[in-house]
């Protein structure tokens, strides 16, 4: 059976992307789904001088064991004025010490979700832009807009951006 890894990039312990990153990977057909969560990757602010004193803390390296071991990465993506959240660009940054293609190729379907109208659109024009040139392979994407409006009791309420994410889910699907 295959097998694919579910995480927002959020450390919020009510993150609204990874609840939707869980429901979206929940919607996926006969694969074992493993959700993780950053805050079980506790790191260091990545810094050089940091990195050539101690090394890469085991953390960075037990996440990315995460993606190599996947068969497909569901990724909700939190988005802190315009860009990733730090949380996020930290355990990216450590990652990409120890493998610059830190996404080895695996099957990506790539989302964002707000408050807002605009659903973390720019976080994901950045992702999309970065992460092919580090072993991405976004497959499909997919923004929800206005959360709280959109999505209730662990998952979608509104049908046309349901048929939307079954879409994008069945292209992630059909990839891995």
């Amino acid at each position: 059976m295959k097998s694919i890894i579910a995480f927002a990039g959020s450390n919020s312990k009510t993150s609204i992307n990874k609840q939707l990153a869980t429901y979206a990977s929940s919607l996926v057909d006969n694969v074992q789904v493993k959700v993780l969560d950053l805050n079980d990757f506790e790191l260091p602010l990545y810094g050089i001088d940091l990195e050539n004193e101690k090394g890469i803390p085991d953390h960075a390296h037990a996440f990315l064991e995460y993606i190599r071991s996947a068969d497909g990465i569901v990724l909700s993506l939190a988005e802190h004025n315009g860009a990733y959240a730090t949380v996020f660009k930290n355990i990216f940054d450590w990652m990409s010490r120890i493998d610059g293609k830190l996404w080895s190729d695996k099957p990506m379907l790539l989302m964002a979700t707000s408050p807002g109208g605009r659903g973390g659109a720019s976080v994901l024009e950045i992702a999309k832009g970065r992460f092919p040139y580090m072993g991405g392979h976004i497959v499909a994407e997919f923004s929800l807009p206005s959360f709280h409006d959109n999505f209730s009791n662990g998952k979608l309420i509104n049908e046309a951006l349901n048929v939307t994410l079954n879409n994008a889910i069945a292209t992630f699907q059909k990839a891995l």
